[in-house]
């Protein structure tokens, strides 16, 4: 009985691992405007090839088959507005890759945007792991500091030298949270430059 239901469970667990893949559902297959979908593909940055043969793979539960031919007009229109320098911009801040789609009078704009967006949140992460990493010794510190209180006299030297590594450790993620918090400062300025103009290249060097 056991078995039967684990089996049942693993079933029905990869029935809906199936089921996330697919693109589209049933009914938006059979109520399809393969323009509109393409367009929203196209201003999403999705790989052209990739994302019309998900479709086709979703549809053929329904022995749908997309219209590929409007449906590109569609992607081509989308990808118009996501081809632009502050789209880049977004698409850089939110950790997102790039499926290498615009095409070559769109690209270097798009790119620009898009590399100046990855530095600014790049560094932000790097900040954030700095932070969790600090608060994670600081939280160790105190729990050995608490144990400091209770421990016997041949343990207490130990004590007091792990602690005062980690503190060490501490003393040394600030100073490095410094320097990336001065890049990350000078980044944030690019971007505001930026943002004001799109099309122009940056004063400074190097993105």
């Amino acid at each position: 009985m056991i078995r039967l239901l684990l089996a049942l469970a693993a079933t029905v667990g990869f029935g809906l691992l199936l089921a996330s893949c697919n693109t589209l559902s049933k009914e938006e297959c059979v109520a399809a405007d393969w323009r509109v979908i393409g367009e929203s593909d196209g201003a999403a940055g999705y790989e052209p090839q990739q994302r019309f043969a998900a479709h086709a793979k979703s549809c053929e539960r329904v022995k749908i088959v997309p219209d590929q031919t409007i449906w590109f007009q569609g992607y081509q229109t989308g990808l118009v507005r996501y081809c632009t320098p502050l789209s880049g911009l977004a698409r850089g801040q939110s950790g997102g890759g790039y499926a290498n789609v615009c095409p070559p009078e769109t690209a270097s704009g798009f790119l620009r945007g898009f590399n100046l967006g990855a530095k600014q949140h790049g560094l932000q992460e790097r900040l954030n792991s700095m932070q969790n990493d600090y608060s994670s010794k600081e939280t160790e510190i105190d729990e050995l500091s608490d144990r400091l209180k209770d421990a016997k006299d041949g343990d207490r030297s130990e004590l007091r030298r792990r602690i005062e590594d980690l503190e060490d450790d501490m003393h040394d993620i600030r100073r490095d949270q410094r320097d990336v918090q001065d890049d990350l400062d000078r980044v944030n300025e690019d971007v505001e430059w930026f943002q004001r103009n799109p099309s122009a290249e940056l004063p400074a060097p190097g993105y």
